[in-house]
């Protein structure tokens, strides 16, 4: 959609507000609203001001001034204001050099594409995410000098099945909540209507369900899309899935693990890179990848604990990545096996050839996710890096001995980072991601989110450790 197009759609459809969107450092979207009159041509060119010192992990109060530049190719009219709005993705700019702002994780995710386009690897990445999320009806919680907890309440939590009052049974049990039909699964009719939800803002879902836990987790897959729009799209499904269970009297969380006991929820990724029309992916090695595909695949094995502090960028990250809940807990790639990591699914033709990775979850920015795995994947093609043999067996039921050999995922967001201070490079390659960025993006996390939980006890602790 063009500019013109957009103020088009804009007069068609009663709009009276322009709302503009864009995502900080670590993944959370914001948006600013300004009278239809305020957007004219001109305005996709010159943008529009706005305060960078108040965004998390952006620029100093000295440096604050910045350009929201709306892209026309993202409008659509919004489905839950009352006064009628339209939307945009919008990118950041410095207004005097007027060159693309380093933190801005949509620019990440840009240069990562150009970049695969200078290698001469190929022209194009894909992406196709898969985002599990729980539907709750109630949750309490708080942290302060003298108290912590949380309480999740959740009609179709299994937990409910002893209540006296209201209660008609049909609930999941746990770690046995796949495609039940109703009345076991609650939210049918309430995925349905985020299904047409979605599509009416242009994403292309191709299937809903529910998901492996009690409580609600759900998935509703929406279709691949280059690297920035399947990111653009990720953020959106993620917008308009919150609204429609909010008005509902629902709440949703993309929290990687809610709920104690009972499966976490993932961001799998799939990926596939082609040039002149054709997916490279695509050959006669391994499950019918191609040479480059399976060196991808070598590239992010080998850096599957540093890009762990972008694909896993939460303390509750490393809640769900422990073993025996489905979790892709083991650096090893499989056909068909979802004990790996990395899962290259069984399909028909070329087209759809491609990998999965599974470790990723939605707890941080979609754009870097996806930028991440794109630079290991390059680093793994140009390298030529030899992920080893498949891991065709259950690796939940190796010997010991065996599984030893297997490398893991960290086992917790601070040796995310300490590893990815040992193994940066391969992600600075091209300048996609900045020493800039990389020092803000670090210091921002480690100050704000692993420092703080050192030094606060939780409730556990206090039933080990009470009366010693």
């Amino acid at each position: 959609m063009t500019p013109s197009e957009v103020l088009d759609l804009a007069r068609q459809k009663g709009v009276r507000q322009v709302d503009i969107r864009f995502t900080d450092l670590p993944g959370l979207a914001h948006h600013i609203s300004y009278p239809i009159s305020q957007l004219t041509e001109a305005s996709f060119d010159e943008g529009f001001g706005i305060d960078g010192s108040s965004i998390r992990g952006w620029a100093a109060i000295n440096e604050s001034d910045m350009l929201l530049i709306p892209d026309p190719a993202t409008a659509y009219v919004d489905p839950f204001f009352n006064v009628p709005t339209l939307c945009m993705v919008g990118d950041i700019q410095d207004p005097i050099t007027r060159q693309r702002y380093d933190r801005d994780p949509r620019w990440i995710a840009r240069k990562a594409e150009l970049y695969l386009l200078n290698t001469g690897i190929a022209d194009v990445a894909y992406f196709g995410a898969e985002a599990e999320f729980f539907i709750f009806d109630n949750i309490r919680f708080d942290q302060n000098a003298h108290s912590g907890f949380y309480f999740i309440d959740a009609e179709e939590g299994r937990w409910n099945s002893a209540r006296e009052q209201n209660n008609l049974g049909y609930r999941p049990r746990y770690k046995e909540g796949y495609f039940p039909l109703p009345p076991t699964d609650h939210y049918q009719n309430l995925r349905a209507e985020m299904v047409e939800c979605l599509q009416s803002v242009g994403l292309e879902v191709e299937c809903h369900h529910h998901e492996v836990a009690t409580g609600g987790q759900a998935e509703i897959d929406i279709r691949y899309d280059t690297i920035v729009r399947a990111a653009d799209s990720m953020m959106l499904f993620k917008y308009v899935v919150r609204n429609v269970a909010y008005r509902r009297g629902k709440t949703v969380t993309f929290m990687p693990k809610p709920i104690f006991g009972d499966n976490g929820s993932g961001m799998h990724c799939h990926t596939s890179v082609w040039k002149g029309g054709k997916n490279i992916y695509a050959g006669n090695s391994y499950a019918k990848l191609s040479q480059e595909a399976i060196w991808a695949i070598g590239g992010i094995i080998k850096h599957g604990k540093s890009i762990q502090a972008f694909t896993n960028p939460s303390l509750n990250s490393y809640r769900r990545l422990v073993p025996h809940y489905e979790a892709p807990v083991n650096l090893a790639y499989s056909a068909s096996n979802r004990s790996a990591s990395i899962r290259i699914p069984h399909v028909n033709g070329d087209k759809a050839r491609r990998f999965e990775f599974r470790c990723p979850d939605s707890s941080g920015s979609p754009y870097l996710v996806m930028a991440a795995i794109l630079m290991a994947s390059i680093d793994g093609i140009k390298n030529k890096i030899d992920p080893g043999a498949p891991m065709d067996k259950n690796i939940y039921d190796l010997p010991a001995e065996e599984l030893a050999k297997i490398p893991g995922t960290c086992g917790s967001l601070d040796e995310a980072f300490q590893e990815l201070e040992k193994d940066k490079a391969w992600l600075m390659a091209g300048d996609v991601f900045t020493p800039d960025f990389m020092e803000a993006y670090v210091g921002y996390k480690k100050a704000n989110e692993v420092e703080v939980n050192r030094f606060r006890p939780n409730p556990l602790e206090y039933q080990l450790y009470y009366d010693c």
